[in-house]
């Protein structure tokens, strides 16, 4: 009897979310614009940059949800899907996928206890709404601080211009971070369309700027700060960070 009181104290002192699941849990962040600057053509997540991470991540058995900056059906990007991508077809086509999509989670309301991950999708729609989003700088330098890992891909590091640590600094300032090149915006003829240049912005914040080849996969881990250049790059960030995840499972 005396064993088993202690035993109940015990488990009594032990936090419930440590007694609950213990597997990884990520957050998929996209955009919620859909007008490219002020042009009437249309823009949004490129689709590829979610459902390649989510799934290497969902393959590597880390449950993952998607929240946009304003809840909701999130506006994809219809250049994103031209071409054969049996990964975006494979999404779109599962009703239990395809309602991720249509059905975000409001990112305000997230509580950033519940990840150990976030991850920001690109696509253009990403430069006008995620730098000055609140939400994406309180979760994402929540998630940063208790621990979790913070990654991007292609437009999606401008979610990084205004993180910061637990120091109050930014997140980008010192570490080496990867995004869409000056090079790449401007072999898509948008230079002069988009509000700024990403690589100018994080280099600005104090990144040490990683640039590979054109539209080719190059993905940079700096600590819990994974980051990928282009839409080519999203498959690997997803399996990098699922590596990095379960490692620590």
């Amino acid at each position: 009897m005396k064993k088993l009181t202690s035993l109940l104290a015990a488990l009594m002192l032990v936090p419930l979310s440590a007694m609950a699941d213990a597997d990884p849990r990520a957050l998929i962040v996209v955009t919620s614009h859909s007008v490219m600057g002020d042009t009437d053509k249309p823009t949004g997540l490129w689709l590829s940059e979610m459902t390649h991470p989510h799934h290497e991540l969902t393959t590597a058995g880390i449950e993952v949800e998607l929240a946009s900056i304003d809840g909701g059906a999130a506006p994809i990007d219809p250049w994103s899907l031209e071409g054969d991508d049996p990964i975006n077809a494979a999404f779109l086509a599962s009703p239990e996928t395809r309602r991720l999509l249509d059905n975000t989670a409001k990112l305000a309301d997230i509580d950033p206890a519940d990840y150990d991950a976030i991850l920001f999708a690109g696509g253009h729609g990403t430069v006008w709404d995620f730098p000055d989003s609140p939400a994406i700088e309180k979760i994402g330098s929540a998630i940063y601080a208790q621990g979790g890992y913070v990654a991007a891909v292609c437009h999606g590091p401008t979610a990084l211009l205004n993180l910061r640590d637990e120091q109050g600094n930014l997140l980008i300032d010192g570490k080496r971070v990867a995004g869409f090149s000056n090079a790449e915006e401007a072999e898509v003829g948008l230079t002069e369309v988009v509000p700024y240049l990403l690589q100018d912005a994080l280099t600005a914040g104090g990144a040490l700027y990683q640039e590979g080849e054109m539209f080719q996969p190059f993905v940079v881990q700096d600590g819990r700060l994974i980051t990928g250049q282009n839409p080519q790059s999203a498959t690997e960030l997803g399996k990098t960070l699922a590596q990095a995840l379960n490692s620590e499972a």
